[in-house]
């Protein structure tokens, strides 16, 4: 890391990668120890954080961490370190282990909107991108106090972390695959300020989306309303009715190689919405009810050869029957059936329970895990589809 104000953004990504399960090694400038220390890293990586090029003992440090590094990544990197690395210095421990290595380098510019436009770091952003480094575009938000907003704010730690993701499952079997996935809960209008709608959150989908662009995928998300952060990376479509999110499906699936509905779209629509709200005072009312359109049956037809589409069926009792019946009613390659009267299984939650059937009659029970895991263990089943096998 070098020095910017954005340096304490890197601890919260240092401790990420390294709960992930990463062996963190954390490389400072000089600059870079006036904005956090050295023993902060320490801390939350467990690993001694260098900065010295000239130490004793140490001399070969810059060689060893080039060659034991899986990834580089630079958080933050200033205008200063990427010019000094687009033209080749090694006057430090950091400029030197970036020549020394043949990893892939991720750099995550950080600095005021006008260092960020200067002509001069275009050019070296465009010229580290040439010579084969990858790097991020800033975010457009708050920068340092008193210089208002703009490009250049450093992208916040999870971000980071699945750029880094991706960049480490560089051999998934899902790299440069198109996905699209549903998600979140649709909402049918009443009037103008009361809805149908379900109790999904979108935890699911979000999952399934982020693990599949972690390995490589182009991943569409289409999403309803939902209770969670959106992963970072895929494409976002909002779809707020269950009409929207049909169109965005049907538009979407000609390219792709799968199509997971994890959304919870409504069933039924008010025919005739009202215009003005409903008062209160003028009664209780019958709602004429209609149904929505049935998304993946609508869908199937417009599929691309060779494709895999994954539904789910919330149930609440006789679930794996009602399942069987939708994965045969909806052409569906399989299909994921979850009791919602389960203890951990349905919406809301971080886990579910879930029982896969697939087209060939293959049924498998899983066992109770988080929606992460499950997301998991649908793409590696989706992968071997894909793939053949």
């Amino acid at each position: 890391m070098s020095g910017g104000i954005a340096a304490y953004k890197s601890v919260s990504l240092a401790r990420l990668l390294t709960q992930a399960g990463a062996q963190v090694d954390v490389v400072l400038t000089r600059a870079a120890l006036e904005f956090v220390g050295a023993i902060t890293f320490e801390a939350v990586t467990g690993r001694q954080a260098l900065a010295e090029i000239f130490e004793p003992g140490h001399a070969l440090d810059h060689i060893r961490l080039a060659r034991e590094a899986d990834v580089v990544v630079v958080a933050p990197a200033t205008a200063d370190l990427m010019a000094r690395a687009a033209h080749g210095h090694a006057d430090d421990l950091l400029t030197a282990s970036l020549l020394a290595t043949s990893s892939t380098v991720l750099f995550v510019p950080a600095m005021n909107d006008h260092m960020w436009a200067h002509p001069q770091t275009v050019r070296n952003v465009a010229h580290l991108r040439e010579l084969g480094y990858k790097v991020l575009d800033p975010d457009d938000g708050p920068l340092a106090v008193g210089e208002g907003s703009g490009p250049g704010r450093m992208p916040e730690p999870e971000t980071i972390f699945a750029h880094v993701g991706r960049i480490l499952e560089a051999d998934s079997t899902l790299r440069g695959r198109r996905i699209i996935v549903t998600t979140g809960a649709t909402r049918e209008p009443v009037d103008p300020v009361r809805f149908l709608s379900n109790h999904s959150t979108g935890k699911m989908g979000a999952a399934v989306a982020a693990a599949a662009w972690r390995r490589g995928a182009d991943v569409t998300l289409i999403a309803g309303h939902t209770d969670v952060d959106l992963p970072a990376g895929p494409r976002v479509i909002r779809a707020d009715t269950t009409a929207a999110m049909a169109a965005a499906v049907s538009e979407e699936i000609r390219s792709a190689d799968a199509l997971v509905m994890a959304a919870a779209p409504a069933d039924f629509t008010v025919k005739d919405a009202s215009a003005t709200k409903l008062k209160r005072e003028g009664g209780a009312s019958a709602l004429d009810l209609v149904e929505t359109a049935d998304i993946l049956k609508a869908v199937s037809a417009g599929r691309k050869r060779g494709s895999v589409i994954v539904g789910f069926a919330l149930e609440t009792g006789d679930a794996t029957t009602r399942g069987a019946e939708k994965l045969r009613a909806k052409n569906l390659d399989m299909i994921v059936v979850n009791d919602q009267t389960e203890a951990g299984a349905g919406f809301g939650g971080d886990t579910n329970r879930v029982t896969l059937l697939t087209r060939d009659g293959k049924r498998e029970d899983l066992p109770l895990m988080l929606k992460t895991e499950l997301a998991e263990q649908l793409l590696d089943r989706i992968g071997a589809m894909l793939n053949g096998s």
